[in-house]
């Protein structure tokens, strides 16, 4: 068994479902694909000059920065979805990203609750003021229509390891409570496993169990990417730097004459 709190075939149905997440997005990326969103020429261009890359470096950069982009919903969803497997935790459609019960009770600084509500982000910069407050309101009705609950906001990437009650400003007035908490996603795992040091076991087992799920998986394969060599084909006769401005220029004045100018 690789972990106590998951199956080993739960935990790697789960990365699997990860992956194909990833593999729904590595389309290959041709030109018009890369410009789908418009490119911001000016920036690749300062880019490439100020970094000392080439400009096949900074396309697959860009490249790289789009379906990042996309993927970060896809560790979204593995750090959510995978409570979906762990006892007493669901998963909803609506409402909150995980809901925690467990038979007897759920220990909360000295506290006890019989459910656990969770609000997930990725980072703990995610949210701004705005954010937190709705965030933290959400919570407080949830307090009101359950007398025996609590609510955790849930950082995977916290700035430390931590299970505090959860402090914010409201119309300028500091507000905290004690079933109002801020928690790190290590303390979250320890919470719903009863083990302290689940989310490092987890994180231990990653490695081994994606290299196993790539090395057997005969559909998931990177695409080649065409973008770089459409545009040097388009750089034929003039420069690399105007085929990249005729991406988010060629309707500006002087770039359409240009091209008009090469037409004829």
């Amino acid at each position: 068994m690789i972990l106590n709190f998951i199956s080993d075939a739960n935990f790697k149905e789960h990365i699997r479902e990860t992956i194909l997440q990833y593999g729904e997005r590595l389309q290959s990326y041709d030109l018009e694909k890369l410009n789908g969103n418009i490119i911001d020429p000016i920036k690749l261009l300062f880019d490439k000059n100020v970094y000392g890359s080439t400009w096949e470096e900074i396309i697959r950069s860009e490249i790289f920065r789009q379906r990042d982009k996309s993927n970060n919903n896809s560790i979204g969803y593995f750090h959510q979805n995978i409570f979906r497997y762990i006892a007493g935790c669901t998963v909803p459609k609506l409402g909150w990203d995980v809901v925690f019960k467990k038979k007897g009770g759920i220990e909360l600084d000295g506290d006890k609750v019989d459910t656990v509500y969770v609000e997930m982000k990725n980072k703990h910069n995610t949210m701004n003021s705005s954010a937190s407050a709705k965030t933290f309101m959400k919570m407080q009705g949830q307090l009101l229509r359950d007398g025996d609950c609590a609510c955790c906001l849930v950082e995977v990437i916290s700035k430390k390891s931590q299970n505090i009650p959860w402090a914010i400003s409201l119309d300028g007035q500091k507000q905290k409570h004690l079933r109002i908490r801020r928690v790190s996603i290590d303390k979250f795992y320890e919470l719903v496993t009863g083990e302290e040091d689940a989310f490092y076991k987890m994180c231990m087992a990653l490695p081994a169990t994606i290299k196993e799920l790539l090395e057997d998986a005969d559909t998931f394969k990177v695409p080649e990417d065409t973008a770089f060599v459409e545009l040097k084909e388009k750089a034929v006769g003039s420069s690399f730097e105007l085929a990249l401005f005729m991406l988010g220029f060629e309707t500006y004045s002087g770039f359409k004459e240009k091209i008009f100018r090469e037409a004829k």
